[in-house]
């Protein structure tokens, strides 16, 4: 297959896939999701995104349809239906219960569960990339990936409109602290360490974030996961964004103006050993 969707049991092409109009995704985005790529039919850091679409699914009270094992075996099945090897691996779940339009759920009804495949290649981060910024107006559920995301879909717009690849976003309440991207985390090297914003309720845990912490703490440098403002974005050493789809891209241009650039011994150590690992669990 070139692409696959997949809903509650019953998959097809994508384009032949048809989604109940009393799903609660259509009149409340009531639902959660979780993604990540997937390279010669292995799915990278499964065991790490199922447990963070567990804990999405939690956090809002939706009873989940499946458990993890039973997940990941239906994952792995599907992408080996796929013409490719190397796919985007989109799955969400939608609360149960497609009745008539309410506000209000029964928690004990389990949700529908999606998945989406399509043709897909992660970047390898060799070519920087440039960033706009704006301030962050999302609601304090920042933490679940939530399918509401009017706020991020308008920020990479902005993103788009300007021609530039990602949009940081800023919490203007909260002295300009940085918080993430459109659909990205950002991170900075300030003298010779990573800073990377907490895990509180104003981002997401990204799992390219976890392995980002970690390769560079097996490297030797010191990461420290503490706010910083946009300022010190601005005059950081290097930019760092990654995501699941995109490891470890690097900002060289900030609202029209010259950032980073001043560390790139470091940064080179970390993109390459970031994609190193991705290559060496994916073979």
């Amino acid at each position: 297959m070139k692409t696959l969707g997949y809903y509650n049991g019953k998959y097809d092409e994508i384009e032949n896939m048809m989604i109940p109009m009393n799903d609660r995704v259509h009149w409340f985005g009531d639902g959660v999701y979780d993604a990540g790529p997937c390279r010669n039919y292995h799915i990278f850091a499964i065991d790490e995104h199922v447990d963070r679409f567990f804990n999405s699914a939690a956090l809002m009270d939706i009873k989940m349809p499946v458990t993890k094992d039973q997940l990941k075996d239906l994952l792995n099945e599907l992408v080996k239906k796929m013409d490719t090897g190397n796919l985007f691996v989109y799955y969400q779940v939608t609360r149960g219960g497609t009745t008539n339009r309410n506000h209000a759920f029964d928690p004990e009804i389990p949700a529908n569960l999606w998945v989406t495949l399509t043709p897909a290649s992660i970047r390898d981060g060799k070519e920087p990339i440039a960033c706009v910024t704006e301030p962050d107006t999302r609601f304090y559920h920042c933490n679940v990936k939530t399918l509401n995301l009017m706020p991020s879909v308008m920020a990479a717009q902005h993103a788009k409109k300007e021609g530039v690849q990602e949009t940081i976003l800023y919490r203007k309440n909260l002295g300009n602290r940085v918080t993430e991207c459109a659909h990205s985390n950002v991170h900075i090297i300030l003298d010779g360490k990573i800073f990377t914003a907490p895990t509180d309720e104003l981002i997401l845990p990204g799992i390219a974030r976890a392995h980002l912490i970690r390769m560079a703490k097996k490297l030797g440098y010191a990461v420290s996961e503490t706010p910083y403002d946009l300022d010190t974005l601005r005059g950081a050493e290097e930019i760092l964004v990654t995501s699941s789809s995109n490891l470890c891209l690097w900002c060289n241009k900030l609202d029209g103006v010259a950032v980073g650039g001043r560390a790139p011994e470091m940064l080179e150590d970390l993109r390459s050993h970031l994609i190193d690992e991705f290559l060496e669990a994916t073979e």
